[in-house]
């Protein structure tokens, strides 16, 4: 069980370079992103929110990276980097504070990229909007040589990490693979005849899928459910799902490559592998995901070219085109008119439509939720919530002498109680488990794929590749250059290995969400 890897370094929840790490082969590599503009700043509304410009400035991180380079050096060279829930979760603060034992901040946490390949985290800023007739209030905390100092850093990493929890958890893993799934399964039942060769490649991908959701809504985000009673943002967990889905999701960006790009974590370069070039090279999870995103794809695009052999099949197919129509104006009735969304008219549009949705189910699901039981079972690596403000923030005399003679006790007080630890810790042992029958991308080969000659030897290429894509995986954990998945009491990275024994193993990649 992978959790177990941990046990060589027992202190390694404290590490700054595991806490940055984690940000790129951990439980959420999809909120990483680039810095490109300088200074950071707010778009929320001055009058409501406070003032928009960051408290991170120029000298507080070139005072960190003295000796490498200038912030505007570091931007154009691409070596900083950043995880911003400031925005999206500053609307909630004084909302979430109304509820009994948890509080919340907006968050911006700044990494520099080092020669090495690892980031080092280089300041957090915590920020409460005016409320309670107080103005706003913000803060930056640095890693730093004095005691005080330190237990002030490591309370403000877990604010950090409960914040990533609660985005991971509604938003990585909840709304951009379990909820988007769903119009797309409905579109496929409604408008594809079950002898639809579209219907009968997307089927596998979509097992299970609409009785885990109703499962999930009935006894995990439900009102006062376990994800609202233990994670950020508590009784709002749904809505701030909502806000995000609002503000956040687009489908082209729901491919792998687009991701990245979005992100600025990577750039297309046509002389590159996959024809991107990473921002950080030494990124396990994309490292390993274009891999996959590539084979899913070279599958996909034989079985399409196959019975769509020209765009004129694409236009005249009356089913498809209605399938395509339903998923855009009904399935995502408020988002029908964004000019993102790709038209269907070629066999190319097909198979980036088709590659996207299969690598949703299968590869990003994966990603975020086969390792949640290996790094967030053990709550202070990942804590879901935060408790206690800052002793910063307005302590009283009493509450900043506690923390002055105990920190350790001021940092257990932060993280999740006992018995919302106890409830996380089983709940994520459910939903990290492969069930006995699990059904893995490329492993057996549909009925319906056995027919046709030329789809059977395009299926059997594709388990080729993804059982090479085994080896590769193991020979990048191997190599001690690769310091984000290699290294002492570093957990190596499988979570896009494609097959799996049953149980919680950290790894396998299943056809379809079906936990």
């Amino acid at each position: 069980m992978v959790v177990f890897t941990y046990a060589g370094d027992k202190f390694f929840w404290f590490r700054d370079e595991e806490f940055a790490r984690q940000t790129l082969a951990g439980l959420n590599p999809y909120s990483i992103k680039l810095v490109t503009e300088w200074p950071l700043k707010s778009q929320l509304d001055p009058k409501i929110y406070g003032p928009a410009e960051s408290a991170i400035t120029t000298e507080l991180i070139e005072q960190e990276i003295k000796g490498f380079m200038t912030v505007n050096e570091a931007i154009k060279r691409k070596k900083l980097f950043i995880l911003d829930y400031h925005d999206l979760l500053l609307p909630y603060v004084s909302k979430v504070r109304e509820i009994k034992g948890t509080t919340l901040y907006g968050s911006r946490t700044l990494f520099f990229l080092t020669p090495n390949g690892t980031l080092r985290p280089l300041a957090i800023e915590l920020t409460r909007p005016p409320m309670d007739g107080k103005p706003q209030w913000k803060d930056v905390y640095l890693p730093t040589w004095d005691a005080t100092g330190v237990w002030l850093w490591r309370l403000a990493k877990a604010h950090v990490l409960a914040h990533d929890s609660g985005y991971h958890q509604l938003v990585s893993h909840w709304l951009r693979t379990h909820c988007a799934t769903e119009p797309y399964i409905i579109a496929t039942n409604r408008q594809l005849s079950v002898m639809h060769p579209i219907y009968r490649l997307l089927h596998p991908h979509f097992r299970y899928t609409m009785e885990i959701n109703a499962l999930a809504r009935e006894a995990l985000v439900n009102a006062g459910g376990i994800i609202e009673s233990s994670f950020s943002p508590g009784k709002y967990s749904l809505e701030f799902s909502s806000v995000a889905y609002d503000k956040q999701w687009q489908f082209n960006l729901q491919a792998l490559p687009a991701d990245l790009i979005s992100r600025g974590m990577a750039v297309e370069d046509p002389t590159a592998p996959h024809g991107l070039k990473l921002s950080i090279e030494d990124y396990p999870f994309a490292n390993d995901g274009l891999l996959l995103w590539d084979a899913i794809k070279d599958w996909v695009s034989d079985y399409v070219n196959h019975y769509y052999p020209n765009p004129s099949l694409i236009t005249s197919d009356q089913e498809l085109q209605a399938w395509w129509n339903e998923i855009r104006t009904e399935g995502h009735a408020d988002k029908k008119d964004e000019p993102w969304w790709p038209v269907l008219k070629t066999p190319k549009d097909l198979i980036e439509i088709i590659t996207t949705i299969v690598w949703v189910a299968s590869g990003h699901h994966a990603a975020v939720n086969f390792g949640q039981y290996a790094y967030g079972a053990y709550f202070p690596n990942r804590p879901t919530l935060a408790r206690t403000n800052m002793p910063t923030e307005e302590p009283s005399e009493e509450f900043l002498e506690n923390f002055l003679k105990k920190p350790e006790g001021a940092l257990l007080q932060c993280f999740p109680s006992q018995i919302q630890a106890t409830r996380i810790m089983a709940i994520l042992d459910v939903l990290s488990n492969h069930s006995p029958d699990e059904e893995y991308l490329g492993e057996k080969i549909e009925p319906a794929w056995s027919e046709d000659k030329f789809i059977k030897g395009a299926f059997e290429k594709f388990s080729g590749r993804l059982k090479e894509l085994e080896g590769t995986i193991d020979e990048r954990n191997a190599n001690r250059d690769l310091k984000n998945r290699n290294g002492a009491g570093v957990v190596p990275y499988e979570l896009l290995k494609p097959f799996s024994p049953p149980g919680v193993t950290g790894k396998g990649v299943p056809y379809s969400i079906s936990i």
